[in-house]
Formats: structure tokens, sequence, C-alpha cells
């Protein structure tokens, strides 16, 4: 079995500090045919068709209303919005801890690299840990603010030494057997702004991949 891969192509636009910079130009996802089916059979529906559609006004229309939002970052203070969900079949305590694991997410998801948990933080994510990492091409910091073991993990996204311009979230719940995984993020601010005029369904194909492949890995083992 081979991992699913991606192609992904970005353009930064320097607005003040770099690591401000924030722009995604193009993400363009190739997909295997395997892509979270962990027997290798092919989706019912292209993974393509499927998730290059989206808008930030349909992920507003179907967000979840079971996130724990911190204040000023809500869906309606987003300048930047996206929501993905999926059936995952298998146990929610598996699926967790793929999320929390972080040092590995780049074995299995390819929009991710350089992961590094500050401090004594090892390998795992907990509640307070700050983690460095890359994903969408862009060198970011992120601090946990919820953690509930096997539910909900949820963290703010900033350039190092900046306030805080994105918050993402997990909510996981058991459902027939398996585990129903939602995923949402709020952007604010200048580069969330103009990471949706450039490419507004960018961190919507982005996060589909994300829970594909943490369908994949959770599925496989």
């Amino acid at each position: 079995m081979e991992i699913p891969t991606t192609s992904v192509a970005i353009k930064l636009r320097p607005s003040g500090a770099a690591m401000r910079a924030a722009a995604v130009l193009a993400l363009t996802i190739a997909a295997a045919p395997a892509l979270g089916q962990a027997d290798n059979t092919p989706p019912t529906t292209s993974y393509l068709e499927r998730t290059s559609v989206m808008s930030m006004k349909d992920d507003l229309a179907n967000r979840s209303l079971d996130i724990h939002w911190p204040a000023g970052f809500t869906p309606d203070d987003a300048d930047l919005f996206s929501h993905n969900e999926l059936l995952i079949k298998a146990p929610c305590e598996r699926v967790w801890n793929h999320i929390v694991e972080a040092t590995k997410w780049p074995q299995w998801y390819p929009n991710s690299s350089n992961v590094e948990i500050l401090g004594a933080g090892g390998g795992v994510l907990k509640d307070n840990a700050v983690f460095r990492w890359t994903t969408f091409g862009l060198p970011l910091e992120s601090r946990i603010n919820e953690f509930v073991p096997f539910s909900r993990i949820g963290w703010f996204g900033y350039a190092p030494g900046t306030a805080p311009s994105f918050y993402h979230t997990w909510y996981l719940k058991a459902e027939g057997g398996g585990c129903r995984v939602v995923t949402d993020e709020v952007g604010k601010g200048e580069s969330a702004a103009h990471f949706r005029e450039v490419d507004e369904g960018a961190m919507h194909r982005g996060h589909d991949l994300w829970l594909a492949t943490l369908k994949w890995v959770s599925e496989s083992k």
C-alpha cells in the first residue's frame, strides 16, 4: 500500500514582516487511487471533483455547531473559513492518537513538514503545548487552547512573535462503530483575507487531504 501523494504550488506576497506573508496562489492535489481507503479500493467519487468547488460560503453553511470557538475567533469573525468532516472506520482513540502524534504528521500528511513540539513536549501534543511546523509552505507556530482527550483539540496559529491569526479545531465523535471527525478553521486579518482572495478553496482542499490521509492511516493500522 502506498501513501496518498500531493503536489502543492505556493506563492507568497510580502506584507511587512516576511513571516506574516501568507497567500496561497494554488493548491493542486493529486490523490492516489487508495486515498482514504484502507483496502485500496477506488473511491466512488473523484477526490478532486469532490473537493475543488467548495467556497467559504458553502463551508459556513455546513459548519459544525458543536465546535467550541474562543472569543474573537468564531465563524462570524472570519476573513477565511473552512469546514471539513469525514467518517473514519476506526475507533476515535486511534484517530486521536494520530492527530496528537504531531511529529509524525509528515509521514502521512504531505501538507506538513518540520513539526517540532517546543520545550519538553516530546512528539505528542498536550494541553497548552506550543509547536512549530510548516504547512501550505508557511512556517508557523501554534499553541494548544483546547484539549479534551479523544474528543476535542484546538490551537491558535500565528507567525512566531506575532498575535494569533488562525484557529484550527478538531472534534471527534463515535458513530456507528467508527469516528466522525470534524475539522474547522477560522482565519483573521490581512493574510487570511489575501489567502481567500487568491484561492478561496485552498484551505478546504488542504484539510480535505488531511482528513483523507488521516482516514487512510487510521484504517490501515
